[in-house]
């Protein structure tokens, strides 16, 4: 029996007046802006008024947009709209940059005036077949959703919930989706980390790593930073960043 389940591989953030250092994550990143052209240097070259980016993995980068909104998405490199966009660069091609919004468009095969979250996830998804995911691999993701802040789960765990071996269980999931089920998990665990330091700015990070399901702080912070090239702390205090999906 096949079923259908959304795309979890998508980290989307609104962003305004935004400045950030230098870095480099393992995620793609799509940045467009949503008003006023922005300034990003990528791969030690400036970009100047420009209106939106795609960037490989491990990129070093950075952006200054001191007016306007950028919507930055991050996309897990693994799955299956993760290895819909490594086919769209060159290969010695380290981003794709907008000039304009008619490149944007082009890009996200739309015709929109402006891009909200909404749009540009639209947009990447329209390039993607539809996908009947196996009922199996469906209620590992609802067990994830439910579940992802314990942090004694194994590869048995999710082979006994649907009588497969790990191996027979880890190849169907990464068939369907790109990605390992590690990975899966971890992508789960930042978004929720991510949505609670936005949206609980009270809360200790030290407890948000915790119910997350990570095992410390430096923990989430090491994984954080190598996703997203920025720790937790940047997220808590940097009031720009307003809007987790």
């Amino acid at each position: 029996m096949k079923k259908q389940i959304h795309n979890p591989f998508i980290l989307a953030l609104k962003a305004h007046n935004l400045t950030v250092e230098i870095h480099q994550h393992s995620a793609y990143q799509i940045v467009l802006s949503n008003d006023t052209p922005f300034t990003s240097t990528i791969a030690g070259q400036k970009n100047e008024r420009i209106h939106g980016f795609v960037i490989k993995p491990h990129v070093p980068h950075f952006c200054m947009a001191e007016k306007g909104t950028l919507n930055v998405l991050n996309i897990e490199p693994y799955s299956t709209i993760g290895l819909e966009l490594s086919g769209r660069f060159d290969a010695d091609q380290d981003a794709i940059v907008f000039h304009t919004p008619a490149e944007t468009n082009a890009f996200l095969a739309t015709s929109k005036d402006t891009f909200d979250i909404y749009t540009i996830i639209e947009g990447l998804l329209s390039k993607l077949p539809p996908v009947q995911y196996d009922e199996r691999v469906a209620k590992i993701v609802e067990y994830i959703k439910v579940n992802s802040s314990q942090q004694n789960i194994t590869p048995q765990t999710f082979a006994d919930i649907v009588f497969l071996s790990p191996s027979r269980l880890a190849a169907l999931f990464k068939a369907q989706t790109g990605s390992s089920l590690s990975r899966y998990l971890l992508w789960t665990r930042l978004r929720q980390a991510i949505y609670l330091t936005l949206s609980e700015k009270e809360r200790s990070l030290t407890d948000i790593a915790y119910d997350t399901g990570f095992y410390d702080l430096p923990q989430l912070n090491k994984y954080m930073y190598a996703m997203f090239g920025m720790p937790p702390t940047a997220l808590k205090h940097n009031s720009d960043l307003i809007q987790v999906y």
